[in-house]
């Protein structure tokens, strides 16, 4: 079904901001959609404005336009009063690009980046005429495949999706653009008198998929528990289904997007982005995504400042973001930073650095960017205390925070933001006091500018531990814990007259939950759904009681997932999925957690063997050279 230019109309006349839906933005492409036999529409499961912001779809979208064969267009999750609209006019919800209802593509791959927008997904397939749970799908319904971070524990949405995938996409979606094609050609080629039922073609469409690595069938497999409750496993249940899913690296980084969709409404991200480098040798303990994007690749430094050239002409952005998790850890950053300024001068393109270490080298760097305005100045301590920071291996030392700080205000910084996290592992009272004594300190510096103090904000933020890391043994704090430490810091942070902002523990909690969740979480988050959750990750639509009573319902307690310690031979739900770090390092990690013992970047240092040295070509040769330097194995 394709929506009219006058259902259009009359759909978004009583709408807040049209804008997200009516799509014909500068750089969509529209391809013939009678002429192209594989259609795909590339889903983000929360507000346009967040969406449009998103650094894989572009990249995804980019890759499928450009297969002579397929087109892929563009969804967001509808805001509750286009939802409505939808609802009550009977249209279903509809691509931006070519306005054919999502249940016409072949597929629907959403982008699952956060744990909080689950239950959008089911929203938007309902919205679309599609069926919710998998297992009520036939050939004449679109397959649902997800990819992204929260694929790495799949099991929550395991009863929601045909595919999930497993690591990085870039390869894999040509792969299944392939798959998919000999599948519908195999359908025309067949003699009339040979029929096949459609649910045994969707089958047999799935069972060729299962074959490409990093794909994830979960109708392939079922979940076993122990009488007592516990996860006996995730098994097999379909000859030829692998015991374990290899997550999916690409060795060398996809092309740049150069000609990126620019919105006409103001998003989050309302700037041209590069990403220079993917995956972080640091090491911090809490990070998954320090976990999950290893090993470390860089892009060359003469295609950044090609491709930045290209977004200039055909965006008209005048801003430029070099995307990575630890922006200053690129090789020759320096020098780069430079040469995009003499070579984009004429055009005054500003230059932003997010994910910046708290050091002096990082603080020249913003400077050399601030020709016109200061950008934000942000420092993420994470925790008050030194002693801490080894803990989750982010160790950064009081006397370098305050000597950066020092040096940012003689530069002539007026703010500074500040981020915290509450709840960490072996946390005490005394490292709750320290990030109220170190906001105090900052705000005590020496400052040229006309006010007395320089303004700090302090953001405060609950600990979620994460599949795939070294804290995912740990329990979060309770909910009681979590408050009373925030009305400490509250009370205390006030006094120091820092400005004080806070996330929700009660989403941190339900994050916790769809984090470290098993395949029983699909029908919490269903039932959520019908009690009409959706746009948890918005605090003016989260309704932590209609949760709390959904778990009621389902026999099943939040504590059970987010409260409790993991016994070190305790069977995750993601056990199944390998990410290529060894679970063996995750425990030596988590050993050295409960000592305070830091771990080194193995980018200058020696390998420490956390299992992607037999995976990575970029990890051998590192391993190489410094067992070259060393005289030794390296180990």
């Amino acid at each position: 079904m394709r929506i009219t230019g006058q259902q259009l109309d009359n759909i978004l006349s009583g709408v807040n901001r049209p804008a997200r839906y009516t799509g014909g933005e500068w750089n969509s492409i529209v391809k013939d959609w009678d002429h192209t036999p594989l259609r795909v529409v590339l889903v983000y499961p929360d507000l346009y404005e967040i969406g449009a912001s998103n650094l894989a779809i572009p990249i995804l979208y980019q890759i499928i336009n450009s297969h002579p064969d397929a087109l892929a267009e563009r969804a967001y999750c509808p805001w509750p009063d286009m939802a409505a609209s939808l609802r009550s006019s009977g249209i279903p919800l509809y691509s931006l690009e070519s306005k054919h209802s999502l249940s016409d593509f072949d597929i629907i791959g959403f982008s699952l980046g956060y744990e909080l927008t689950y239950t959008n997904v089911l929203e938007m397939l309902a919205l679309s005429g599609v069926p919710v749970f998998a297992k009520d799908r036939n050939d004449m319904h679109p397959f649902i495949i997800g990819g992204g971070t929260c694929c790495l524990n799949p099991e929550p949405v395991a009863d929601f999706f045909d595919i999930l995938v497993v690591g990085e996409g870039e390869e894999v979606i040509v792969e299944l653009l392939d798959l998919l094609r000999e599948w519908k050609g195999r359908d025309k080629s067949k003699s009339a008198s040979v029929k096949t039922s459609k649910k045994d073609r969707r089958q047999n469409f799935l069972e060729m998929a299962a074959k490409i690595e990093g794909i994830y069938v979960p109708s392939f497999y079922e979940a076993e528990y122990h009488e007592n409750g516990m996860l006996k496993g995730v098994f097999p249940r379909v000859t030829g289904a692998k015991t374990v899913i290899k997550r999916r690296i690409v060795d060398v980084l996809p092309p740049p997007v150069v000609c990126p969709v620019v919105p006409y409404i103001e998003v989050v991200q309302d700037r041209a982005a590069i990403e220079i480098q993917r995956g972080c040798t640091r090491g911090c303990r809490f990070c998954q995504a320090g976990t999950i994007y290893r090993p470390l690749r860089e892009r060359p430094p003469g295609e950044i400042i090609k491709a930045a050239g290209e977004l200039i002409r055909n965006t008209g952005y005048r801003e430029l973001s070099l995307l990575s998790l630890s922006t200053t850890d690129y090789k020759g950053i320096d020098v780069l930073v430079k040469d995009l300024i003499d070579n984009y001068r004429q055009e005054k393109l500003d230059i932003s650095l997010p994910s910046l270490r708290i050091d002096s080298f990082s603080l020249e760097l913003m400077e050399a960017l601030s020709r016109r305005k200061k950008m934000p100045l942000t420092f993420a301590p994470e925790a008050g205390t030194e002693r801490l920071r080894c803990v989750i291996n982010k160790a950064i030392n009081d006397e370098t925070i305050m000597e950066t700080a020092q040096g940012a205000f003689n530069r002539g910084w007026n703010n500074l933001k500040t981020y915290f996290m509450v709840g960490l592992p072996t946390e005490t009272q005394e490292d709750l006091e320290g990030i109220i004594d170190l906001v105090k300190r900052l705000r005590g510096l020496p400052f040229k500018s006309g006010s007395s103090h320089p303004q700090i904000k302090a953001s405060l933020s609950s600990f979620v531990p994460k599949a795939h890391t070294s804290l995912q043994w740990f329990s979060q704090n309770s909910l009681e814990e979590i408050l009373g430490k925030y009305e400490f810091l509250k009370r205390g942070l006030r006094k120091t007259g820092a400005q004080l902002s806070w996330n929700s523990p009660q989403s941190s909690r339900l994050e916790a939950v769809f984090s470290r969740g098993d395949r029983r979480l699909g029908e919490v988050i269903y039932k959520g759904w019908q009690a009409g959750c959706k746009f948890d990750a918005w605090s003016e639509h989260f309704d932590y009681d209609k949760w709390l009573k959904v778990f009621e319902e389902c026999g099943m307690t939040m504590d059970f997932y987010a409260n409790r310690e993991r016994e070190p031979a305790e069977i995750f739900p993601w056990n199944h999925i390998n990410t290529g770090v060894s679970l063996n390092f995750l425990k030596r990690e988590y050993k050295c957690t409960l000592k305070g013992v830091e771990t080194l970047d193995c980018r200058y240092g020696r390998c420490h063997a956390c299992g992607l040295e037999k995976w990575s070509r970029q990890c051998r040769e590192k391993l190489k050279e410094t067992s070259a330097a060393a005289g030794t194995s390296g180990q």
